[in-house]
């Protein structure tokens, strides 16, 4: 029953953001509209290229466990998802990647512009699904704060992503305090900003409000870091991505920590793998198993851990979460993080 559930929440959120398309699209951006729909798996009926559709679920979930019905929460639903994606089309292309969710990336199939251009409309359109509100009766003043709290979460956004290629860009080795603020922008932020919307349109209490916020920013660390374990031990046929953090010299947590703790030989050896342009399959088998022996894995995955648990503390904390919505909230946040 509950993933029946959340099935429905995932297909409700998908038809509100085809809403939005189809009220701008006309016959001269069709192709424009199309590349949209294609970067967010919704050009055609198989499940492939959509993704978990996490950050909306969580804002619906949120508003349901206080409001009740979901439908009226949809159009912010609709917002963080095509902000989400804006991010990644972006990400794709500064990142080099070539596939995501089992598909091509936009960029690869369109170019480089036109996927900068699709980008830049997903992201507005994320904005005009916010403005949906208020034809749904929504206070303006609530409509307007919930656009400021967006603005502030894409703000954050850019920072982290700033952080991440600045870091990747140097030699130097970054710091594990580095790290968490880098991702408490780049991932926690919207993840906490989507329960809070949610939370935000269900009631005003100001105490209920921080507590949804705390549960979403605690389960946006423990997400990344269970994408940072994934990235270097994953198994691509779940995940729709190649393990290949350690080959494009991504500074993620365990390398962090592994640097950091490793002894001096393992630390240089480790050092000398990852400055490689083009390390062998061998040459990133050797780094994982240092990665290993240093503690790196455990490391990421015991703060993983601790952050999820932290995350429904603060969720069960808040003292009005009914049993139902609480166990779809747990059973969305034990599917996301495996670690």
């Amino acid at each position: 029953m509950i993933s029946t559930d959340i099935d429905a929440l995932i297909a409700d959120t998908e038809s509100e953001i085809l809403r939005v398309i189809e009220r701008v699209e006309d016959e001269r951006t069709v192709e424009l509209y199309e590349m949209v729909r294609y970067h967010l798996g919704l050009d055609r009926e198989t499940d492939g290229g959509r993704g978990k559709r996490l950050r909306p679920l969580l804002g619906l979930l949120a508003y349901e466990s206080i409001a009740g019905d979901h439908r009226s929460a949809l159009p912010g639903a609709a917002a963080v998802e095509l902000g989400h994606n804006f991010s990644l089309v972006h990400d794709d292309i500064e990142d080099g990647d070539t596939e995501r969710r089992h598909r091509a990336t936009l960029w690869t199939v369109y170019g480089i512009a036109h996927a900068i251009n699709a980008g830049d409309t997903l992201f507005t359109l994320s904005r005009l699904a916010l403005h949906r509100l208020t034809e749904l009766g929504f206070p303006d003043a609530k409509v307007l704060a919930l656009v400021r709290l967006y603005d502030e979460t894409c703000l954050a956004l850019c920072e982290g992503q700033f952080m991440d290629i600045w870091s990747a860009e140097r030699a130097e080795r970054m710091s594990v305090d580095f790290y968490f603020d880098m991702i408490g922008r780049k991932t926690a932020a919207l993840i906490a900003a989507s329960v809070q919307a949610g939370a935000m349109l269900a009631t005003d209490d100001q105490a209920v409000i921080d507590a949804y916020r705390g549960f979403g920013w605690s389960l946006g660390i423990a997400f990344q870091l269970n994408d940072d374990l994934l990235g270097i031990w994953g198994d691509e046929a779940r995940t729709g991505k190649e393990p290949s953090d350690l080959a494009k010299h991504k500074k993620t947590l365990p390398v962090i920590y592994a640097l950091e703790n490793a002894d001096p030989a393992d630390a240089a050896r480790l050092r000398e793998i990852l400055a490689a342009d083009e390390p062998s399959d061998a040459e990133v088998a050797e780094a994982r198993a240092l990665i290993e022996r240093a503690g790196g894995r455990e490391y990421t995955r015991g703060r993983a851990r601790a952050e999820r648990e932290e995350a429904l503390r603060r969720l069960e904390g808040s003292g009005i979460v009914k049993g139902e919505a609480l166990a779809r909230l747990r059973v969305l946040v034990s599917s996301a993080i495996s670690a």
